[in-house]
C-alpha cells in the first residue's frame, strides 16, 4: 500500500528513515535532513527538502553520493550486487539483456568515463516520462556527456541522482503525474512534424506556414476539439483559438498561450508547453462539468521565432493590433513573399484587423514557458516565478580598417578591423557583468573575403543587449556604443552601427506574479522569482494588458533552441497544477 506524506509526518524517525530507504543509493544522511524539516507539506516539499539536502552539502559529500551509484550494466548488476532500486531501473531499461556488442560498447565507456572524471557514469534510466529510455538512447547519452567539462558533469550527475531518487519517491507514495505524462505525449504527437529537409534528419523545424507548421496546426485544432473547448479555430494569420466558455454570457476571459513555431533543429517545448498546460487545465474543467466565473482563451500562437521570414511575434502582433501589412512583402529563402504564402495556406489577410482583441474583455494574459536556461535547474527547483521580461536592442555593424599582407605589414601600423571587434567582445563581457543580470552577446561574427594571410580589413558583427528594465538597457547600450566608438579611433578604424530591432522591458503585473507565487507556494516549493532573458509572446500583449509568466524548468542544463531541450512529467504535471491554482484563485 502506498504511503502518504500524513504517515510520514507522524512515524517516528526510525519508521519514517525506513519508509525511504533506497531513495538515494546508500545515503541515509539525506533523508535524516530532510525528515528534521517535518512536517512536509507535499511529495513536492519532500523531494526538494531532500534535493537541497544535496545541493548544500559539501563537494566531498556530493561526490561520496555519486560514487555510491552503481555503473550501467557493470560489475555490480554482473555480480548481482545491485540494490532491489537499482536492478529494477537497469532491468527495466534492458540493461540485464543486452547484446555482446551493446555490453563491450557500455563496459568501454563505463572505462573512459571513469578514467576521464573519477566516478560512474549517472543516468536516470527511466528517462524524463518514467516509461524507460531504450538502450540506445542510453548508450549515445553516455557518449555525449564523456566530452563535457568534469565541472558540468558532476553537476548533470547529480542532477540525474535527482531525477532517480524523484522516481523512487513516486513508486514509494503511489504517485503518477497523469496529466503531466498526457501533456509529455502531446509534445511527442506534435513534433512529429517537421520542414523538410529537416524531417529526414530527424530533427524538428517549423517555420511559418510550411506544410509541417499546418499540419501542427491541424493536430492542435484537433486536440483543443477532444479537450472540449467550446470554440475552435484558426484566425487570419494562423493562430490556432480555443475558447472555453464561461458559467454566464457576456464575462470576461483569461487569455493564455504560447507559440508552436520553432527555430531550425530546435526543441520540442519551446512555446509549445504553454499551449499544451493551460489546455490539459480546460480538459479537466470539461470532463467535471465545470465553468467559471471568467472565460477561458487559449491561442496557440502561428509565429514568434522569425525564422521563415524577419517578422517576429506575427502571431501575437495580430492580436495587440500591431501586425504590420510591410511584413506582407518579405521574402524567404526560397523567394515566396509572406502574401502568397498566407494566399496558398487559405489565410484572409483582408481579416486580420478584426483580430484585434478589445483588452476591457479580458481579466489578463499568464503565460507557461520552459525556462530555457541553467538557473531552476541548479536551484533544483522545478518551477521559477517571472519578474520582467528583458528590454532588448539589437545592432547590425561593420567595423572597417585596411587589408594589408598579413607578413609585412608590423603589429604597430596595422589597421585590423577584426581586432578592433575582438576589443569590444572582451569590454562587452566586463561591461554587461558589472550590471549583474544584464547580458551582451557579439552572435554574429565575419570577416568578409578573409585569407589566413591577410589583416582584415572588414569585420561585420552583431550586438545583442538586453537588461531586466529599459533604463538598464540603455545605459549598457551607451557605454557599449561609445566603447566601440573610442576603440574605432584609437586604432585608425570606421565603424558603422545600424540598429535593427528594440523591445521595450515587460514587468509582471504584480497581482498577476502574486497568483503565480502564491500556485507555487501551494505546491510545497520555495519561490524563486526571476527575469527573462528572452523575448516572449507575453511581451507583446503585455502592450494591452496585465501578464505575467511561469517558469517550468529544463533538462540537460536547461538547454533550449536545441534538440537536447527536454523537461520532465512530473515538472510538467507540477505546472499544471499551479495553472490550476491560478485558475482557482481567479474563480
Amino acid at each position: 500500500m502506498a504511503m502518504t506524506i500524513e504517515q510520514l509526518n507522524n512515524a517516528s524517525l526510525a519508521d519514517a528513515m525506513r519508509a525511504l530507504d533506497g531513495v538515494y543509493e546508500h545515503s541515509p544522511w539525506i533523508a535524516q535532513q530532510a525528515l528534521a524539516q517535518r512536517p512536509l507539506r507535499s511529495l513536492t516539499h519532500l523531494k526538494h527538502a531532500m534535493s537541497d539536502c544535496v545541493r548544500t552539502a559539501s563537494s566531498d559529500a556530493q561526490l561520496k553520493l555519486i560514487r555510491a551509484h552503481p555503473e550501467l550494466a557493470g560489475k555490480a548488476m554482473v555480480s548481482n550486487t545491485l540494490t532491489a532500486e537499482s536492478t529494477n531501473e537497469q532491468s527495466k531499461a534492458g540493461l540485464t539483456h543486452c547484446t555482446p556488442d551493446e555490453f563491450e560498447r557500455i563496459q568501454q565507456l563505463n572505462a573512459d568515463y571513469n578514467a576521464r572524471f573519477g566516478f560512474p557514469f549517472i543516468l536516470a534510466v527511466r528517462g524524463p516520462r518514467g516509461s524507460g529510455l531504450t538502450k540506445q538512447q542510453i548508450i549515445d547519452t553516455f557518449a555525449r556527456r564523456l566530452t563535457n567539462h568534469p565541472d558540468y558533469e558532476r553537476a548533470e550527475a547529480l542532477r540525474n541522482i535527482h531525477r532517480i531518487a524523484e522516481l523512487r519517491l513516486n513508486d514509494k507514495f503511489g504517485a503518477e503525474p497523469t496529466l503531466g505524462n498526457d501533456v509529455w505525449d502531446w509534445h511527442e504527437s506534435l513534433a512529429q512534424h517537421s520542414d523538410p529537409g529537416y524531417a529526414e534528419q530527424g530533427q524538428l523545424t517549423v517555420t511559418y506556414l510550411t506544410d509541417a507548421h499546418r499540419a501542427c496546426a491541424e493536430n492542435i485544432r484537433q486536440r483543443m476539439l477532444e479537450c472540449g473547448f467550446d470554440e475552435v479555430g484558426i484566425d487570419a494569420v494562423g493562430n490556432v483559438v480555443g475558447r472555453y466558455h464561461a458559467s454566464a454570457p457576456g464575462l470576461r476571459s483569461l487569455l493564455t498561450g504560447s507559440h508552436y513555431d520553432t527555430v531550425r533543429n530546435g526543441g520540442k517545448y519551446d512555446g509549445r508547453l504553454g499551449i499544451f498546460v493551460p489546455m490539459a487545465c480546460v480538459r479537466e474543467l470539461h470532463r467535471s462539468g465545470k465553468r467559471l466565473s471568467f472565460g477561458i482563451e487559449v491561442v496557440a500562437f502561428a509565429e514568434e521565432e522569425g525564422q521563415r521570414y524577419k517578422a517576429t511575434f506575427l502571431g501575437s502582433s495580430a492580436l495587440t493590433g500591431h501586425f504590420d501589412f510591410q511584413w506582407l512583402d518579405q521574402k524567404d529563402a526560397n523567394g515566396i513573399a509572406m502574401r502568397a504564402a498566407m494566399s496558398h495556406a487559405g489565410l484572409k489577410i483582408e481579416d486580420i484587423p478584426r483580430l484585434k482583441r478589445d483588452p476591457s474583455q479580458y481579466l489578463g494574459f499568464v503565460e507557461v514557458h520552459i525556462e530555457q536556461g541553467p538557473v531552476l535547474n541548479e536551484l533544483d527547483l522545478p518551477l521559477g516565478v517571472v519578474t520582467s521580461i528583458n528590454g532588448s536592442v539589437r545592432y547590425l555593424c561593420e567595423m572597417t580598417g585596411m587589408a594589408s599582407h598579413a607578413g609585412t605589414t608590423p603589429m604597430d601600423r596595422r589597421r585590423d578591423a577584426a581586432a578592433g571587434v575582438a576589443e569590444l567582445v572582451l569590454y562587452l563581457e566586463e561591461r554587461a557583468r558589472i550590471d549583474g543580470d544584464s547580458v551582451g552577446t557579439v552572435g554574429m561574427l565575419n570577416v568578409p573575403g578573409g585569407s589566413i594571410n591577410v589583416v582584415p580589413g572588414r569585420c561585420q558583427f552583431s550586438l545583442d543587449l538586453r537588461a531586466p528594465n529599459n533604463a538598464q538597457r540603455d545605459a549598457l547600450a551607451t557605454d557599449v556604443l561609445a566603447s566601440l566608438q573610442r576603440i574605432a579611433e584609437r586604432r585608425g578604424l570606421r565603424c558603422t552601427v545600424e540598429e535593427s530591432m528594440r523591445a521595450a522591458a515587460a514587468p509582471s503585473a504584480p497581482d498577476w506574479q502574486h497568483r503565480w507565487e502564491r500556485a507555487v507556494n501551494a505546491l510545497g516549493l520555495p519561490l524563486h522569482r526571476m527575469p527573462s532573458g528572452a523575448g516572449h509572446d507575453a511581451m507583446k500583449l503585455h502592450e494591452i494588458m496585465p501578464q505575467a509568466m511561469l517558469f517550468v524548468r529544463g533538462e540537460n542544463a536547461g538547454i533550449s533552441h536545441n534538440p537536447l531541450e527536454s523537461t520532465t512529467n512530473n515538472d510538467i504535471q507540477l505546472a499544471v497544477d499551479a495553472f490550476s491554482h491560478v485558475l482557482r484563485q481567479l474563480a
